[in-house]
């Protein structure tokens, strides 16, 4: 890269630096996780629309996923300082602490976040508690696999090398691809476009 370039590139990382500090990492965690979620959601609607002529872009469906996004930003941020907290470690040698964390994180806020998904998408798209819960049932599990077979990894990578501060936006980042995978599974129509057992991963749904 050019001088000028680099030169450039530490100009946005130096003005960016206050969105990761003190009360504004809230404000950057909460926005962050809103707008990937709307932007997966966008992502598998232009696939849908592309696949099913006659389709629209349902600019609604993304505003709901927008403020899913946003909810679980608070507890993703929160989340993270609280683990840190019962769990300290730092690089390799704190290798087995941040196995715990992982093993945690999978076991406790993963099903936490797709109950929370499921129900509160439900609830703003005027779904009853018992449809949601019904659609929980009917998919969770599907869901759950998924989550196994994508977030151990990517959270082992995020506790041994990602500062604290960069951790909801290090996962924000990741997400592009799993909400895209989340909007699928929400919104999937059964038929040619869905075979019987199949899972797509996206073009994470923590």
């Amino acid at each position: 890269m050019a001088p000028g370039g680099w030169q450039r590139l530490r100009g946005l990382w130096a003005a960016g630096q206050p969105l990761f500090q003190g009360r504004a990492l809230l404000v950057t965690n909460t926005l962050g996780s809103g707008a990937l979620m709307a932007a997966g959601d966008g992502a598998r609607q232009s696939w849908e629309i592309r696949a099913r002529p006659g389709q629209r872009f349902d600019p609604r469906r993304s505003a709901s996923m927008f403020m899913v996004g946003c909810s679980m930003g608070p507890f993703l941020h929160y989340w993270y300082l609280w683990l840190d907290r019962l769990l300290p470690a730092s690089g390799l040698r704190g290798l087995p602490n941040i196995l715990k964390k992982v093993l945690v994180d999978q076991l406790v806020a993963s099903p936490m976040l797709g109950v929370w998904y499921f129900v509160g998408l439900g609830c703003l798209e005027g779904q009853t508690l018992d449809e949601s819960c019904q659609e929980l049932r009917d998919k969770f599990w599907e869901f759950y696999k998924a989550d196994w077979c994508v977030w151990p990894a990517a959270q082992l990578v995020n506790f041994l090398f990602v500062p604290p501060q960069f951790r909801v936006t290090y996962i924000n980042g990741l997400t592009l691809g799993w909400d895209t995978y989340l909007s699928y599974l929400k919104y999937r129509i059964p038929g040619p476009l869905t075979p019987p057992g199949c899972v797509a991963l996206g073009t994470r749904t923590d």
